[in-house]
């Protein structure tokens, strides 16, 4: 595993896809929101023959470690929005995989996320939301009965949905912003709380473009998350 350099060319793909969304190549568009997408990914979800930085995170958490600690983010940008600054690595990949779910089929297609009651149950998490406001003492409880293998099963199933939906957009609607009342249908299907430290993800995804979704929740939202699992990875030799 080459940390650097696998950040390194998706901060690359990153600028590339920020670029062509200023222009109306939709082709362009897709093919380079497919491909960051892939980058940052299981590579199960898009069929890459090679390991991702999200491979590497995911098999770590497989081999029994869900319950470690990590930085929340390498930086301190949105933390005073954050219950805690160190999280569980499978609160990681729930954390990331649900605003995905939630945003692509709720905000993107005004359709059904993927997480229902069943999933709630085979993950064994008492939240349906992102978790923005759990405590560490709470994170520590809420990891302790999450089955990783489901958690596992819902990501390569939100990570395939959303390839469909992005591979479906058009480019009126990647230049446009969603109504109001798609955005409320996350409060209303729990997935944010009333807190702070949650419902403000309503007023940020609010102002975003499609476009604007595109670069955050669905791919520069997860280099947010992964990077400091890695860290964790590495310092221990693994």
């Amino acid at each position: 595993m080459d940390k650097k350099a696998m950040v390194s060319a998706i901060n690359e793909k990153y600028e590339a896809l920020k670029a062509a969304l200023e222009g109306d190549d939709l082709t362009k568009i897709r093919e380079l929101t497919l491909e960051l997408h892939a980058m940052v990914h299981p590579a199960e979800i898009s069929g890459r023959e090679e390991k991702t930085i999200a491979d590497y995170v995911l098999d770590y958490m497989m081999q029994g470690h869900q319950n470690e600690f990590v930085q929340r983010e390498p930086w301190d940008t949105d933390l005073k929005y954050a219950g805690s600054k160190t999280v569980p690595i499978c609160w990681q990949l729930w954390h990331t995989y649900r605003i995905e779910d939630l945003v692509s089929n709720i905000l993107m297609e005004n359709g059904t996320q993927v997480f229902n009651a069943d999933w709630q149950k085979r993950i064994g998490s008492s939240i349906t939301d992102t978790g923005n406001a759990l405590e560490p003492d709470e994170l520590a409880l809420w990891a302790e009965a999450i089955n990783a293998e489901e958690l596992r099963n819902y990501m390569i199933a939100v990570g395939k949905n959303t390839r469909r939906i992005l591979s479906g957009l058009k480019l009126e609607q990647i230049k446009s912003m969603v109504p109001e009342e798609w955005v409320m249908r996350i409060l209303e299907e729990g997935g944010v709380t009333t807190d702070f430290r949650s419902v403000w993800l309503l007023v940020f995804w609010g102002r975003l473009t499609i476009g604007g979704m595109i670069l955050t929740p669905m791919t520069s939202h997860h280099m947010m998350h992964l990077p400091t699992c890695i860290d964790r990875i590495e310092a221990i030799g693994i």
